[in-house]
């Protein structure tokens, strides 16, 4: 992180009242709070709406899936991929649009030891058995990301403070943000907030696990204009070019770049029967 001090101004609901292309680059340093934790953004990638970006969730419409896209900005859309992994986006435009930033990576500022210990539980990321991904055909990848990536606890090795939330899985993980947060307002939580460096250590502010629990989107630290950079976003087939992904230059904390790979078919898949991808 640079040099300054983190803002705990909370943003204002109409930061996000804009396309998510022009949301994206303002989000970059900017403090997303949920309980106890707090992490600084640091890679992001925006997502158009229905008809306009073949990659988004809504690309095909509203679904009981993607509705939270199509509500009032500020709010966060949580899904669960590949059976494995959350992953968590902040709605952009006014409702209806079906709008949205993924939370690529980020530095935590505040609560790095529940993050951690987030981390290293064992099958954190996952939900209830039985459940699985669903399908939305837009290409989006999280492998490796999860907790039993590279640098949990099944790798047997402790996790770097760079690696607690590099990847949108891990930054799921390391703020706690489950499927009962799907739908949570980043905005109204904004009260709950008095300082950053007060927040893991703040009884009243422990709200992890209680469904709804409280988030903020707090002003942070955004970095020089100069040092934002953009390209294209992470492992998606389709509209694959386009340069929605940001993120700050430099920063540890950023994930590296991986373009889509087509997954070889085993020889005994059908079309039938092969998985669903989100």
């Amino acid at each position: 992180m640079g040099s300054g001090e983190l803002s705990s101004a909370a943003l204002p609901r109409g930061f996000f009242d804009r396309p998510s292309h022009e949301v994206a680059p303002d989000l970059l340093g900017r403090v997303l709070v949920h309980g106890p934790v707090a992490v600084r953004l640091t890679e992001v990638e925006a997502y158009g709406g229905p008809g306009e970006d073949p990659a988004a969730h809504t690309y095909r419409g509203k679904t009981p899936r993607n509705a939270v896209m199509f509500g009032p900005p500020g709010h966060l859309y949580v899904y669960f991929t590949y059976g494995m992994h959350f992953c968590a986006n902040l709605v952009c435009l006014p409702e209806g649009f079906g709008s949205a930033v993924l939370l690529r990576a980020g530095e935590v500022v505040a609560g790095i030891d529940e993050a951690r210990a987030r981390r290293t539980s064992p099958g954190a990321a996952r939900t209830s058995p039985g459940t699985g991904p669903a399908s939305s055909g837009d290409g989006r990848t999280s492998t490796g990301t999860g907790p039993t990536g590279p640098g949990s606890a099944a790798s047997g090795r402790v996790i770097p403070d760079r690696d607690l939330a590099r990847g949108p899985a891990r930054l799921a993980v390391a703020l706690g943000l489950l499927r009962e947060h799907n739908g949570l307002d980043a905005i109204a939580g904004a009260s709950f907030v008095a300082d950053i460096a007060d927040i893991a250590d703040a009884a009243d502010q422990r709200l992890t696990g209680i469904p709804h629990a409280a988030a903020a989107m707090l002003e942070g630290l955004p970095p020089e204009a100069a040092s934002i950079r953009s390209g294209p976003r992470t492992g998606i087939s389709t509209a694959k070019d386009t340069p929605w992904r940001f993120w700050i230059d430099g920063d540890p904390t950023v994930s590296p770049y991986r373009a889509h790979v087509p997954r070889r078919r085993n020889a005994a898949a059908t079309s039938v029967g092969g998985a669903s991808r989100s």
